[in-house]
């Protein structure tokens, strides 16, 4: 066998040299309670070919994104990358390059990274960037302790309108750090109550822009209220396509904005890899997590690009590190990274435009539909829908039809009460026809 080649002789040999009756005695110390008392729960061993036909029928029964009518959002959305961007990150320099820990060797990856840390921090409107994050949510976990470190503090408030995912992965890491995450209850429009929530023992408020309902807010007001309590405020976007439309976070007083850059170009790629969007103050920068790329000069005067203030665990001691993030989303941060050069400021501003009118396009026809409510007050691409009936088997009764209608708010929160609430969104992929097939269906299936 190709990947199981050991015979049964050869497992009797190795067990010998290390004094070993069975394979059991290597797991004396686990006890019997943890261990399986027999197989696991999977199908026997079978050939090669067997195995490949069969994952490739559990494959075939997934539908891509292109096959239809889609409009499914929340948190990860369908845009046209322009196929110059695969052609140049499977240039072979760009796909096998890893840590450039030499940077005599490495300077056409640091200054990838040094020209993606200007892109990010020029978006998000922060003088500094790291480059870069994980995805979206891990970036958002990491600011969170960012701020308990800054602070001192141990309690961080999360919006009702910050995506549940997100919440999740910020609660994980900080409950294993002592931090406490205080999440109020989901909301579409939820800035009295997150400046209500502020008190003297908040390290940072994150609140999220567009949210995960779709709303569209200037949180400048959250931003002054959690300063004036010696706060942090952290400003999350899900949807890196808005920031070429809408306010900054930098210009509406975030100190921490993080953001999933999978928008500009990466595709939907069944959930990921995905790359983090991180940028801060100055003044922050120190205790900034991931890798930072800095320009310099060498010995000749010449422009050169090194790894700077590195504050990761593989580079100081490990009780000191600001993250034990241990690499960054090369390929996908060069993917971003050429999309935004071949959008411009002024391209990406017409891309978010675009995305816009295709969306108040969708919200207008749906929004005609007798039983259906538009919950949504200020939108960019995506919005919230109450149905007269259970969201999730509206979606199933569409995905029927060949339409994906969207992502129903039941699925990424489960215990928020809103089993009849429809996320739903649209891009410049949307076409007036897709439009057309989703309302009639819709309207078809709750009369």
């Amino acid at each position: 066998m190709r990947y199981l080649p050991l015979t049964d002789a050869d497992r009797s040999g190795m067990l010998a040299v290390i004094g070993a009756s069975s394979i059991d005695d290597l797991f004396v110390d686990t006890p019997a309670s943890a261990r399986l008392a027999g197989p696991v729960d999977l199908p026997a061993h079978a050939s090669e070919l067997a195995v490949e036909r069969a994952l490739g029928a559990l494959a075939g029964r997934n539908r891509a994104a292109g096959a239809g009518p889609f409009f499914c959002g929340a948190g990860a959305y369908r845009h046209h990358v322009p196929a110059s961007v695969d052609h140049i990150i499977q240039r072979s320099e760009f796909l096998t390059s890893y840590t450039p820990y030499q940077p005599e060797i490495a300077q056409g990856t640091l200054q990838v990274l040094f020209e993606f840390q200007t892109q990010v921090a020029e978006l998000l409107g922060l003088p500094v960037a790291n480059a870069s994050m994980y995805d979206g949510s891990t970036a958002c976990a990491e600011a969170v302790m960012m701020a308990a470190r800054v602070t001192r503090r141990r309690k961080a408030v999360l919006s009702g309108g910050l995506h549940p995912h997100y919440a999740s992965a910020a609660h994980t890491l900080a409950h294993s750090a002592g931090v406490e995450t205080r999440r109020l209850a989901a909301s579409v429009d939820a800035e009295d109550a997150v400046i209500a929530a502020i008190d003297a023992e908040t390290a940072c408020v994150v609140v999220q822009t567009p949210n995960v309902f779709g709303t569209v807010s200037d949180v400048s007001a959250i931003a002054e209220a959690a300063h004036a309590a010696g706060a942090l405020l952290i400003v999350v976007t899900t949807e890196a396509v808005s920031l070429g439309l809408l306010k900054s976070p930098g210009e509406m007083g975030a100190d921490i904005a993080v953001a999933e850059g999978q928008s500009i170009g990466n595709g939907l790629m069944f959930g990921g890899p995905y790359v983090g969007l991180f940028a801060c103050r100055e003044a922050l920068t120190r205790q900034m997590p991931g890798r930072l790329c800095g320009e310099t000069v060498d010995a000749e005067g010449r422009r050169g690009f090194v790894l700077t203030l590195s504050t990761r665990e593989q580079h100081i001691r490990r009780d000191k590190a600001t993250s034990n993030i241990c690499t960054n989303s090369g390929l996908c941060a060069l993917a971003f990274s050429i999309h935004m050069s071949l959008l411009g400021g002024t391209g990406l501003a017409r891309l978010a435009r675009l995305n816009h009118a295709r969306a108040l396009s969708l919200r207008a026809a749906l929004a005609a539909i007798p039983g259906v409510e538009v919950l949504t007050p200020r939108i960019f691409n995506e919005f919230a829908l109450r149905l007269p009936g259970s969201a999730a088997a509206v979606v199933e009764a569409l995905a029927r039809r060949d339409i994906l209608a969207g992502v129903p708010v039941s699925r990424v929160d489960p215990g928020a009460g809103l089993d009849d609430v429809l996320l739903t969104c649209a891009t410049e992929t949307t076409t007036a026809e897709d439009v057309a097939a989703f309302a009639q269906a819709l309207a078809e299936e709750i009369a």
